[in-house]
């Protein structure tokens, strides 16, 4: 049997084109696309992919949160990033979320079907932009910063509410997304709030934009 593969990518042209290149490959098999992280998990179960390839940014629910809800309930699938972003701040929230392997969008084709062998040998995986001795570096205590906030302060669902209300989604929309009433979405909001010490949506907005959590884009 060949490796199965999932692409997750919100970009229609992206994942097309990931796709051209793995259709090239006689061991790698594209079992479905998808456009978000939500729908994702709906259809992991059904097309039980060995390997995802996951965009960070991603409308709904992004890539770093469900890469941890993959890590959490179907462990035998691994994922591997792909983003336009190399920050280590982001780097660092998907490999701690779960995920085999990182890449960026503008890395060589080569990368991306070493990444997909690599990682479904049980290896992990970084291309060349991203140095092993960054990501050592941004994962040191030290760059804790007291009284900053960060997005690990916050629980899953927190983060799935954070993202939504930086998207724009009014209380109502969240409460039917998450099947959870709206005094749930409210009390939600106002614990991120008192978490991360930031007390308007535009605030919240960038914080959740620096985060990776949602981007302009979406």
């Amino acid at each position: 049997m060949g490796i199965r593969i999932v692409i997750a990518d919100d970009h229609n042209i992206v994942r097309e084109g990931i796709k051209k290149i793995l259709d090239e490959v006689p061991e790698f098999e594209v079992v479905g696309q998808v456009e978000d992280g939500r729908t994702l998990l709906e259809l992991i179960p059904k097309l039980k992919p060995d390997i995802v390839i996951m965009d960070v940014t991603m409308p709904d629910m992004n890539g770093i949160e469900a890469t941890r809800r993959i890590e959490r309930d179907f462990p035998k699938t691994k994922v591997i990033g792909l983003s336009l972003h190399s920050s280590r701040r982001i780097v660092k929230e998907m490999l701690e979320a779960g995920a085999w392997g990182y890449l960026i969008k503008n890395s060589a084709l080569k990368e991306l079907i070493d990444a997909i062998n690599t990682v479904s040998s049980g290896q992990k995986f970084l291309c060349s932009q991203i140095t092993t001795d960054v990501i050592f570096d941004y994962l040191k205590p030290s760059d804790v910063e007291e009284d900053k906030a960060y997005i690990w302060m916050l629980s899953g669902r927190e983060r799935e509410v954070l993202q939504l209300l930086a998207e724009g989604f009014p209380n109502r929309e969240i409460s039917a997304k998450l099947n959870v009433s709206d005094r749930t979405v409210e009390a939600h909001r106002a614990n991120i709030m008192k978490k991360l010490n930031i007390h308007n949506l535009a605030d919240l907005t960038k914080f959740a934009i620096r985060e990776g959590i949602t981007s302009l884009e979406s």
